[in-house]
């Protein structure tokens, strides 16, 4: 597939979330340093953000660096907010000339000032667009949201009774965030490694073995073929949706 009108354009998804996994193993297996996965998988974050805004897509939520990532090696972790922070200077300002608003969602609180204020600049910079919403989960974990999401809640509610789905979810990092529509895992793995646990409830999934510095545009338009051959029925049957 090579070709945008080979998708039905009233059925882009509103929402893809995207677990960008394979940088290792992309790197290894050109017996390459695994930073120079990651500073490919880079290239690969700005070829597909780039699609996504020609094709209509309203948020791409990228799993840039989950809480567990904190237990790497010291010198791996460094190097990737190193790598954040160049790629965000390097590419701020081709987001905000192409209506992209930049996003974050996580406990960013965790990283250094400096990352923090590179992130800041760059959220300001761009928060009056209203093209893609470029979405950077940043240590960044489901369960943790979950929980941090129930004790803001706790504090505000007298019973049990006042709990409703609409006042946990204004209490997450995606508040004002449709659910994904659409979620791709990269580099074959079989499972969704503590990425929006609450959100995904309905998403649709597509895994591709191909590892994300290696994940092109044909990658990406085959992914949303895929999903558009999906029925979604939300837990009703085919004659209620039709």
């Amino acid at each position: 597939m090579t070709e945008n009108h080979l998708l039905d354009q009233n059925l882009i998804p509103e929402h893809i979330a995207i677990i960008m996994d394979g940088n290792g193993r992309w790197a290894r297996s050109k017996t390459l340093p695994r930073i120079a996965g990651h500073k490919q998988g880079v290239k690969a974050v700005r070829n597909i953000t780039e699609i996504c805004v020609e094709l209509g897509v309203k948020y791409l939520t990228l799993y840039t660096f989950s809480e567990e990532n904190w237990n790497r090696p010291q010198m791996e972790v460094s190097a990737l907010m190193k790598l954040l922070v160049s790629s965000l200077r390097k590419e701020v300002q081709t987001l905000n000339k192409n209506n992209v608003r930049f996003t974050v969602i996580g406990d960013v609180y965790k990283m250094d000032t400096f990352v923090r204020n590179e992130l800041n600049e760059a959220i300001k910079l761009t928060q009056n667009n209203d093209g893609l919403n470029l979405i950077l989960a940043l240590s960044y974990g489901g369960r943790q949201e979950i929980i941090n999401a129930f004790k803001r809640l706790y504090s505000q509610i007298s019973t049990s009774d006042e709990i409703t789905e609409e006042r946990f979810e204004s209490q997450l990092y995606t508040s004002n965030i449709p659910d994904p529509d659409l979620l791709i895992r990269t580099g074959g793995e079989m499972r969704v490694s503590n990425f929006l646990l609450w959100q995904i409830a309905y998403t649709e999934f597509h895994i591709t073995k191909t590892y994300w510095p290696a994940f092109r545009k044909d990658d990406l338009l085959l992914a949303i073929h895929d999903y558009q051959q999906r029925e979604r029925r939300f837990g009703k049957i085919s004659e209620q949706i039709q």
